[in-house]
C-alpha cells in the first residue's frame, strides 16, 4: 500500500540551488510555490484544494509543483497524493507568512478605476474568457527553462497591495518590466496560444499554455503578433511592449499561472535577472 510507503519515505522540500535543474525556486508563501520531491514513482497525481498540480521529472526524481495563491492561509496546508492504483494519502506542509508592501498609483483614465455599467458588461465577459484560459489543462510535458521575456527594468513586483487614485484594488498578481514602447517581447517557454485579444484592464494580452496547467500571460502590449492556436517556441517574438489597458506607462505585465493560481513570476525566471523594484 502506498500509505505504508509514506511512513517510510520522508517527503522533502526541494529548494532550487543548482542551475543544472530546470526547476523554479521553492518558496512556500502566499503567492509562491511549493516544490516537493516525490518519494515514489508510483504517485500519478497530486492535487491541492481539489485542483491537479504538475508533476515533472529531473535527474530521475519526480517533483510536484504547487502554486500558492495570495489568499493561501499561512500555516499547515494539505496536498492529496494519488498512486497509480488509486490509493490516496494526505501530505501536510507549512506555508510561511509573507507581508507584501503597498503601492499607490494615479490613473488618468478614471473609467479604468470606476468603470461604467456598459464597461462592466464587457469586463464580465472578458473575465469568463480569462477564467477559461486559467483553467486550461493539457498533458503536454512541462518545462521550466524560462527565458527573460523582455529587456527592461522592474517597475512593479508581485504581490503589491494596490491603490488606484486612492481606491483599494486587488493585489498586483504579476511582474512589471518597463521598456520603451515597441520593444520586442519573447515567449518565456514553448507552448500553444490559448487566448489573445484586447481586454479592458489588461489591454492587448496573450495567454500561452506550456502544459500541465502551467500558463504564462503577457499584458498591456502595443502589438500582438500571434493568434489563438499558434504553436510558439521558447524565445519567439510574440508581440511588443505597449501601454494598452490600465497603465501609467509602457511596460510588460508578465503573469505565471500554475494549478489555476497566479504566482510570482520571479520564481521561474533566470536567477541572474535583476528583480529588484526600481520604480
Amino acid at each position: 500500500m502506498i500509505a505504508s510507503r509514506f511512513k517510510i519515505f520522508l517527503l522533502t522540500l526541494f529548494a532550487h540551488t543548482s542551475l543544472a535543474l530546470a526547476l523554479p525556486q521553492n518558496d512556500p508563501v502566499p503567492g509562491g510555490l511549493l516544490v516537493l520531491a516525490m518519494p515514489s514513482a508510483d504517485i500519478s497525481q497530486v492535487t491541492f484544494q481539489g485542483i491537479r498540480v504538475p508533476i515533472v521529472a529531473e535527474n530521475q526524481q519526480q517533483y510536484a509543483l504547487v502554486g500558492l495563491s495570495l489568499d493561501t492561509t499561512p500555516g499547515k496546508n494539505q496536498l492529496e497524493l494519488i498512486s497509480a492504483s488509486g490509493d490516496k494519502t494526505q501530505y501536510t506542509f507549512e506555508v510561511h507568512a509573507k507581508k507584501y508592501t503597498e503601492q499607490r498609483l494615479v490613473i488618468k483614465d478614471q473609467r479604468k478605476v470606476d468603470p461604467t455599467a456598459e464597461d462592466m458588461i464587457r469586463i464580465r465577459a472578458e473575465q469568463l474568457r480569462m477564467d477559461r484560459a486559467r483553467k486550461t489543462w493539457s498533458d503536454t510535458p512541462t518545462h521550466f527553462n524560462f527565458t527573460q521575456p523582455v529587456e527592461g527594468r522592474v517597475s512593479s513586483i508581485f504581490g503589491l497591495r494596490r491603490f488606484f487614485n486612492n481606491q483599494p484594488r486587488k493585489p498586483h498578481a504579476g511582474l512589471d518590466l518597463a521598456a520603451n514602447e515597441g520593444t520586442p517581447i519573447q515567449a518565456v517557454e514553448s507552448g500553444t496560444v490559448i487566448e489573445s485579444g484586447d481586454f479592458f484592464f489588461s489591454g492587448n494580452m496573450i495567454y500561452i499554455d506550456h502544459g500541465q496547467g502551467l500558463i504564462s500571460l503577457y499584458a498591456h502590449l502595443h502589438e500582438i503578433k500571434v493568434k489563438t492556436g499558434d504553436k510558439i517556441q521558447r524565445g519567439q517574438v510574440i508581440g511588443s511592449v505597449g501601454q494598452s489597458g490600465r497603465v501609467t506607462g509602457p511596460h510588460l505585465h508578465l503573469g505565471v499561472i500554475i494549478n489555476q493560481t497566479l504566482v510570482d513570476p520571479v520564481l521561474f525566471l533566470p536567477p541572474q535577472t535583476d528583480q529588484k523594484d526600481h520604480s
